[in-house]
């Protein structure tokens, strides 16, 4: 989304951290140095799952030179750092903590793939370092570190692309443009799903030592204190609320993403309706709802959103997806394809097929947004800040079993419970960032 000329950045205005480190220190040396033809050092955050997925898709690229890794697990670490000798022939430095990686002044963009806890901090270090930076959605684990990320972006012009890889897929465009000719009619309803059987069962387990090689007070880092658990670790974290939102904050901003931009909303919902919780596994150990229904109202239109943990079957075939249920059709869309159904004749059938390149694209489309210093990435900070807040939405109005509506000016919502849930308390030394 954002990069501009020349930076400076002093160090008053740090946004996070124990003290303020080098690397604000000394923020007036990083100047915009990228240009068309120049290489990229880019440092990864993160190494497992979508961390390295994404630094793959980098690295398809010749200009990119990945010269730094950090990670918590020093065996993660040590095999990425071997899988990046194969593929480059050239051995990046090692870091366990992210900020002395921000020190390295040749470093032009960092790539985070931590969980969803660390990326407030992480960004906004980032960026107050002078680094452009590719976040993985969503990009926040409340509704005001996204605001803290948000203002950060700006406050340091700095280029961000929010992992919501569907903005650059051809089939997701295709849809956006058949719902702006107005051919479906009047869109009433705009329903959203996703099924998924995974990290959904957690048979608890005792609290253990962590595993060897392990920081796992660094893991917790912002999040509250408590001992090493493997179910809240590895592969389900996501699954806590102190970590993740559950399917609403993974799967539910990708699609809910889509719902928004594909129905021009751009601001807070009029109210929010939220049920949800553990009834199709009540012995599980997760915390965030296997069963969940939103309904966001606007206007002229709801957006509904569904999902059951444990399943893989839902609507029109698709275990996850969008139906914009329109007067003459409803299409329907998901990663693999998309269709109209066309209602009563009213509308011709049509059949969309699907981009699996668009993770790629979308890569892709950041770097050139990093050698132009252009600020309007696929997906920007304000877009991956928007989807966020309404997966937020729903999980508080379910969490509270409370009607909501919240008003993103004043940051509050009409009760007092919600409002406990908009901003998490950041465990000491660490400290919530201020724009």
């Amino acid at each position: 989304m954002e990069r501009r000329k020349f930076i400076r950045n002093s160090a008053s205005s740090v946004l996070a951290g124990l003290i303020a480190p080098s690397f604000l220190q000394n923020s007036s040396l990083f100047a915009n140095r990228t240009g068309a033809n120049d290489k990229i050092n880019v440092g990864l955050v993160g190494c497992r799952g979508m961390g390295w997925a994404n630094l793959s898709d980098f690295l398809i690229h010749p200009e990119i030179d990945c010269v730094a890794l950090c990670d918590i697990d020093q065996h993660v670490l040590n095999g990425r750092a071997a899988d990046l000798v194969k593929l480059r022939n050239k051995k990046p430095a090692l870091y366990r903590d992210y900020r002395k990686m921000l020190e390295r002044k040749e470093i032009d963009a960092i790539i985070i793939g931590t969980p969803d806890h660390w990326h407030c901090l992480q960004m906004t270090d980032a960026c107050a370092a002078g680094k452009d930076v590719y976040v993985e959605k969503p990009i926040a684990n409340s509704i005001a570190e996204c605001d803290a990320m948000v203002a950060a972006a700006k406050k340091y012009n700095r280029v961000v692309q929010v992992g919501q890889q569907q903005r650059s897929g051809n089939h997701w465009h295709e849809m956006k443009r058949y719902i702006d000719s107005g051919k479906l009619g009047k869109i009433a309803q705009v329903n959203v799903w996703a099924n998924f059987n995974y990290a959904t069962i957690l048979n608890p387990v005792p609290d253990s030592p962590a595993p060897a090689g392990v920081d796992f007070n660094f893991w917790l880092g912002p999040a509250p204190s408590r001992t090493f658990n493997e179910k809240r670790f590895h592969g389900a974290w996501r699954m806590f609320w102190d970590y993740g939102g559950g399917l609403m904050t993974d799967w539910g901003v990708h699609l809910l993403d889509m719902a928004l931009w594909g129905m021009n909303v751009t601001e807070m919902p009029n109210r929010v309706i939220g049920s949800g919780g553990n009834f199709a596994y009540p012995e599980n150990y997760a915390e965030t709802f296997d069963t969940l229904s939103v309904i966001y109202e606007f206007n002229d239109f709801t957006i509904q959103w569904n999902n059951i943990a444990g399943t893989e079957t839902g609507p029109y075939g698709r275990n996850y997806g969008l139906a914009f249920k329109g007067t003459n059709g409803t299409l329907v869309i998901n990663r693999e394809g998309w269709e109209v159904i066309p209602e009563k004749n009213k509308a011709e059938p049509v059949k969309g097929e699907p981009d699996y390149q668009d993770h790629k694209k979308h890569v892709t489309q950041f770097i050139e947004c990093v050698k132009k210093r252009d600020f309007q990435t696929a997906c920007t900070i304000d877009n991956g800040s928007l989807c966020a807040k309404y997966a937020h939405l729903g999980n508080i109005s379910a969490r509270t079993g409370e009607t909501l509506v919240y008003d993103d000016n004043k940051k509050t919502f009409n009760n007092v419970k919600a409002d406990r849930l908009i901003k998490p308390d950041y465990r000491t030394p660490w400290k919530f960032p201020k724009a």
